[in-house]
């Protein structure tokens, strides 16, 4: 595995376009903290949080648009698009086969080859209308929240 940071951030896009959530492992180290709050820490919290994510969006492709290392190193910058369409259960959102495309920014602290610690701002409002759960800003809204667990 390349200890590069850029390929690291590529391999990221990779990782989650090929949906083999098993694949974390070559980039994620043992002791990661996520500061994302639907993340729980470690490699286990990142397969569980993009598990549930390919399984609501099971053709999610993900792009790396710019992918950036700070000057010592420590620190990669990318910028990546999510696509896909929305035909499972997503965050608690029944299927409605509507397709989406979002962008986020993500920063991680990498250390010996592997990401560390994450930092990431995600425009989850585009996906949520785009999907259909909320309505278009400065339209009546006319979805409810997310399905509740039934008993």
């Amino acid at each position: 595995m390349s200890t590069d940071p850029v390929a690291l951030g590529y391999l990221f896009a990779e990782i989650v376009s090929g949906h083999d959530v098993s694949r974390f492992d070559e980039i994620v180290a043992s002791n990661y903290v996520n500061h994302n709050a639907f993340a729980e820490p470690g490699p286990e919290g990142v397969k569980k949080a993009f598990g549930a994510i390919v399984a609501g969006v099971p053709d999610l492709k993900v792009s790396a648009e710019d992918v950036f290392v700070s000057a010592d190193g420590s620190r990669l910058v990318g910028r990546y698009r999510y696509e896909g369409t929305h035909t499972g259960d997503f965050l608690g959102y029944p299927a409605t086969g509507n397709s989406f495309a979002m962008r986020s920014i993500d920063i991680w602290r990498v250390e010996d080859g592997r990401f560390v610690e994450h930092w990431d701002e995600l425009n989850t409002l585009d996906i949520f209308t785009q999907i259909g759960a909320l309505a278009p800003l400065g339209q009546p809204g006319t979805h409810g929240g997310p399905r509740q667990p039934t008993a």
